[in-house]
């Protein structure tokens, strides 16, 4: 395992959950996770048998059940967070909704990562295995308002030959 390791709580479909620290960057590799539990062992959880991986906040949550605190799966309205709005149908029937981001990472891997509905609670983010995704919705892309821009003048039509455009026309010379 890597030098930087993140809290993380893996729930399995059989609704076991084993709570430790995963790898920032490379936690799944040949179709397991490996975790470092807490107790100090390095366990190898395969992704067939995972529900979801949580990357928390802290362990102490005083749940035995729900350890990782994910109360709210779906948006009450339309998010905020850029990036592609998602609503994931579980093997086992569960829907869950989140942010996922707007670029190759969302293809590629063994997993998608999404940012849950309550980003307040004990879960920052979620990676669920593509093994237990049976239906997978796009829902919408979400883009920043600071992206869009007014058309720029490379895109606007060129004004006829012969003649200056109502601005130029209109403009004090400055310079002789």
């Amino acid at each position: 395992m890597s030098a930087s390791r993140k809290k993380a709580v893996v729930r399995k479909l059989s609704r076991d959950w084993v709570a430790g620290y995963v790898s920032a960057e490379e936690f799944c590799r040949d179709g397991a996770v490996e975790l470092l539990d807490l107790s100090g062992k390095v366990v190898q959880v395969p992704t067939t048998e995972i529900k979801w991986l949580c990357f928390v906040r802290d362990f102490n949550s005083g749940e035995m059940n729900n350890p990782e605190r994910l109360l709210r799966k779906s948006f009450a309205g339309r998010p905020r967070i850029e990036g592609v709005f998602l609503r994931l149908r579980l093997v086992d029937g569960e829907q869950v909704e989140g942010v996922a981001a707007n670029d190759r990472s969302l293809i590629a891997g063994e997993g998608v990562f999404l940012l849950p509905p309550d980003t307040r609670s004990n879960t920052q983010r979620l990676w669920i295995p593509t093994a237990v995704i049976q239906e997978l919705e796009a829902v919408a892309v979400i883009s920043s308002t600071a992206r869009r821009k007014e058309p720029s003048a490379a895109r606007r039509p060129a004004p006829a030959p012969g003649t200056e455009s109502p601005a130029v026309s209109e403009q004090p010379k400055l310079f002789s």
